[in-house]
């Protein structure tokens, strides 16, 4: 019971002696409710020892003899009181804030007129405690409400309404010499846990994006021809790291939205998501184990571990408000964004009997996918309904078109201001894009892309060698042009 109920149960002396006089029903429930109320407050019960409980929860008066010896005597003589309306006015039933420490007794008249009678200023302040038998009983009722309770009362009287009958056998400490103790074997895991911890990425997965990574590998087996159960494996386990990553990332980022939903982390709570991204890394690892090349598994490390360099690098850059050259910024991405695709095609080729080596190309079209993707951030009306408008510029974060309008005047800080800022101003986010615009950013990024992607071209005809299986690679390449 809080601190209210408390006070509440402290006023309850003053409303017995408001109601003695008027419904000796309604003395007896008050009663009730007092006495209720001083055992569910936590206070001493030896007051109440002599009470048969079963009178508290009924509704009858109590029989002979139950209450103390000094009961009240209902005083009903409007001169025994000088303060007492000769036209008492009914009872309201609203609370009146009487002080918790108050005992106050008046007589209640039958009389339904409401007009009171004026009182002298002399008999109020002359006015001293009534000592009528109903101000013993009062007394009584008082000194058992307004025992000082403990400083903290004992869980037997917090809980006593919801006490079993007996209480559980006690836990016997010496189960723990022969009990089967083994809980990491996966007889002790089921599947109502594992749909716990792994909510945040479900739920992410359960509003899939376009598949760009699939595709390419898809693509890429055209020259690779991995066999489909090792190709199976390696797609699933490249879609398992790129959901744990983009976890990370929205974390990170702190984002509000992914593919047009409310982040995962939103949702489930930072720490819960965290967790899932990792675990989720660890089960794409466990499925590595199904490859045949040794060398899997090394594979998968050192991808893992170029893509948190360039993560961290990209953080740090962000909340230092450190504007990097545009080779930084190359090899971040390269080991950011690239590190998932090269992991595939590394992956692919060790389980090909194929001699190709696909990774140059690999590397371009990380750079081309992930500098596109600054691009369409700040540039696109599709990005705006599915991440928000310009979200790096409320992440504060230096992608390729920002770094190229930040180092084209240096001397300018209005971007970096807005950076830092991390603004969410529609307004300020405009002005932002308008500035760049201006410094010729924007068409600088389409002529890169342009310009990479006619390079990723180039070398795919070249590894084709007239075998006409490019046309998968070159219709990615043809998707992922800046008009």
């Amino acid at each position: 019971m809080d601190v209210d109920d408390c006070d509440l149960l402290a006023s309850t002396s003053a409303l017995i002696s408001a109601a003695e006089g008027f419904d000796s029903r309604l003395v007896d429930a008050t009663r009730r409710v007092a006495i209720r109320r001083s055992l569910t407050c936590g206070w001493p019960t030896s007051q109440f020892a002599f009470l048969d409980p079963t009178w508290l929860l009924s509704s009858s008066p109590p029989p002979p003899g139950l209450l103390p010896s000094v009961l009240p005597v209902t005083d009903t003589d409007p001169t025994s009181n000088p303060l007492a309306s000769p036209n008492a006015i009914p009872p309201r039933t609203s609370s009146t804030g009487i002080h918790s420490r108050s005992v106050v007794s008046s007589s209640l008249s039958a009389s339904t007129s409401y007009f009171l009678r004026p009182v002298s200023e002399s008999d109020l302040l002359g006015q001293k405690k009534s000592t009528s038998p109903s101000s013993a009983y009062t007394d009584w009722l008082s000194s058992a409400l307004y025992t000082s309770p403990p400083v903290m009362a004992t869980q037997q009287d917090q809980l006593h309404h919801d006490r079993p009958l007996s209480p559980p056998a006690a836990p016997n400490p010496e189960r723990y010499a022969d009990a089967d103790l083994q809980f990491t074997l996966d007889r002790s895991w089921t599947d109502g846990k594992e749909r716990v911890i792994r909510a945040p990425f479900e739920y992410a997965i359960s509003h899939p994006g376009k598949d760009f990574r699939s595709q390419v590998i898809s693509a890429f087996n055209n020259w690779l021809q991995v066999p489909p159960e090792s190709l199976h494996v390696i797609t699933r386990v490249i879609g398992l790291l790129h959901e744990s990553s983009l976890l990370l990332d929205d974390v990170q980022d702190s984002s509000e939205l992914r593919r047009g939903f409310p982040v995962a982390h939103s949702i489930f709570g930072i720490a819960q998501t965290i967790n899932a991204a990792h675990y989720i890394t660890f089960i794409a690892l466990h499925e590595l184990e199904q490859l045949n090349s040794p060398n899997a598994i090394s594979i998968f490390a050192e991808e893992l571990v170029n893509l948190f360099r360039g993560q961290g690098m990209d953080l740090f850059w962000r909340d230092t408000l450190t504007c990097p050259s545009e080779d930084d910024y190359l090899e971040m991405v390269a080991n950011k964004t690239g590190g998932i695709f090269r992991l595939g095609i590394k992956l692919m080729q060790a389980e090909s009997a194929t001699s190709i080596d696909c990774v140059p190309l690999t590397n371009i079209i990380g750079l081309i996918f992930q500098i596109r993707d600054d691009y369409m951030n700040l540039h696109s009306t599709e990005y705006t309904k599915n991440k928000g408008i310009c979200e790096d510029l409320t992440e504060g974060k230096f992608s390729f078109p920002i770094i190229h309008s930040i180092r084209s005047d240096p001397g300018n800080l209005q971007l970096v201001s807005i950076l830092k800022q991390k603004t969410t101003d529609v307004q300020v986010k405009r002005y932002a894009v308008s500035y760049m615009e201006g410094t010729g950013s924007f068409a600088y990024t389409r002529r890169v892309v342009n310009v990479l992607i006619e390079r990723a071209r180039k070398i795919v005809l070249e590894l084709d060698a007239g075998q006409g299986t490019a046309d998968a690679l070159l219709a990615i390449l043809d998707k992922m042009t800046i008009e």
